[in-house]
């Protein structure tokens, strides 16, 4: 089979993406508010879903995702996520095999080499795939989809070093049992947990004359901004470079240790002897010397602080409502932040019950990332993924791999982010081949039941332009059209 033309849902997309908004909102209907909720709380609808919101009502759908121990996870799901190793062990017991396959070939040998590039290999692959089967297939999509924003909130890249092999963990013990939980109890998990400890590098930070696994360390700040400046305060808080230093001294001897985490699986201690003893002066507090309790305290300060409430509200409203977050949205939402202590999901309930979550205005206002783009493709298409290698392939060639940020600010949501012609030449490309017999899934598309899945998602111009042409070309259409790119 000839493989379906680019050009048209190339011009198709660059011409109504550049004359606006593909399906403008000014009133909407029952079934365009269950397609907004199933597209800004999950990865998109499957065939039936967005009947199925319609029916049992937008708000009761919210409350249902609010509460995802009350979602049981299909069996097919649960066997799938059993059946892989590296996202079921300790993070000691990965990083142990990690390590060993490490040192292995500091002999130069072939087979040793071949062998570490399996061991890398499978682990990447475990973590990978037990995140795409979770955001394709588990019912409890608000789950996955703040999963994913904190994971980008506390970001660490897995490319540096050890942090390959504790990615899983990272994201399995500090980042999805508190998604929805109490913001100190998550703050606390990946403060602690050894991924974030390595990623910036306060596995080394000590107080001045004290040595780090046998080696001169002294103080690194490089968590201690960031938990100021990304985490919690913002960068426009109007603490001083001062207070960075002081947090800095107060997390000094916050560490783990790598022989020990292996053999024991001991994730985090403190290490008494490289903590800074000093009194410290941080954000106009005096902290007299408390040993482990100086950066829990911060800790317990920053995570109520009303900047904290502030920025992270506005970063939630960012990424749910609108690249340009209504002020006073933000605000009820930082109020309650403040009220709740911290409660996450009061501020989620905050802000999808608002009249500005559902104003049409803010219906169509946000553009896919191309991680979002992906998943709700393949959602979307009904169809069996055979090989989620593709998908990621895919999320690579769109400058989105997965746990590959290297900075730790974490991906943006924006559209100013993504949207650009090379971004949207290769979206084409990825659209045509998920419609073609070779692309990863199980079959190709068919596009009618692709268009009934979309519902009123897909404006009358899209459609009429689309069905004039042969199938395989309607489905690439359809998922490449700025109907389905924006959201």
């Amino acid at each position: 089979m000839k493989k379906p033309s680019l050009v048209l849902p190339l011009l198709l997309s660059a011409a109504l993406l550049h004359a606006g908004p593909a399906l403008a909102v000014t009133s909407a209907t029952t079934e365009q508010q269950a397609a907004h909720v199933l597209n800004r709380l999950g990865y998109g609808p499957r065939p039936g879903d967005i009947d199925v919101v319609a029916g049992m009502g937008v708000r009761r759908y919210i409350d249902s995702q609010l509460d995802p121990a009350s979602l049981a996870l299909p069996a097919a799901l649960q066997a799938r996520l059993d059946g892989l190793d590296t996202v079921n062990r300790p993070a000691g017991a990965v990083l142990g095999e990690f390590v060993a396959a490490r040192k292995e070939v500091r002999d130069e040998a072939e087979d040793a080499k071949a062998r570490r590039r399996q061991v890398n290999e499978r682990i990447s692959r475990d973590t990978a795939n037990a995140c795409l089967v979770r955001a394709l297939e588990s019912p409890r999509q608000l789950e996955e989809v703040m999963v994913d924003f904190w994971f980008n909130h506390f970001n660490v890249f897995s490319g540096k070093g050890d942090d390959r092999a504790l990615i899983a963990s990272y994201e399995r013990d500090a980042i999805r049992p508190y998604a929805m939980g109490n913001f100190r109890d998550l703050l606390g998990a990946t403060a602690k947990h050894p991924a974030m400890l390595y990623y910036l590098d306060n596995v080394q930070s000590s107080a001045a004359g004290i040595k780090a696994n046998g080696k001169p360390a002294g103080l690194n700040e490089n968590y201690a901004r960031e938990l100021m400046e990304l985490h919690t305060l913002g960068a426009d808080a109007g603490y001083s470079q001062q207070d960075v230093t002081e947090l800095a001294r107060m997390l000094t001897g916050w560490t783990y240790d790598q022989r020990r985490l292996i053999q024991d699986n001991e994730t985090f201690r403190f290490d008494a002897r490289r903590h800074d003893k000093g009194a410290k002066t941080w954000l106009g507090r005096a902290v007299a010397p408390d040993g482990q309790r100086e950066g829990e305290q911060a800790l317990d300060v920053l995570a109520v602080h009303p900047a904290t409430a502030q920025h992270i509200s506005y970063q939630l409203a960012q990424y749910f409502v609108q690249d340009a977050p209504p002020p006073a949205l933000v605000e009820r939402m930082a109020r309650s932040w403040q009220d709740s202590h911290g409660d996450i999901r009061t501020v989620l309930r905050t802000m999808f019950y608002s009249a500005e979550f559902m104003a049409p205005s803010a219906m169509r206002a946000k553009f896919k990332t191309p991680y979002r783009y992906v998943l709700s493709a393949a959602r979307a298409s009904a169809t069996p993924v055979a090989n989620l290698q593709p998908l990621l392939a895919a999320m690579n060639q769109l400058g989105m791999p997965l746990y590959g940020c290297q900075t730790p600010d974490g991906y943006k949501n924006t559209e100013s982010a993504w949207l650009n012609p090379d971004a949207l030449s290769r979206r084409i490309a990825f659209a045509s081949t998920l419609a073609s017999s070779k692309g990863p899934l199980a079959a190709p598309p068919d596009p009618g039941q692709l268009e009934t899945t979309l519902g009123g998602t897909v404006s009358g111009r899209t459609r009429d332009i689309v069905a004039s042409h042969p199938a395989p070309l309607r489905t690439a259409m359809l998922l490449g059209s700025p109907d389905f790119m924006q959201y």
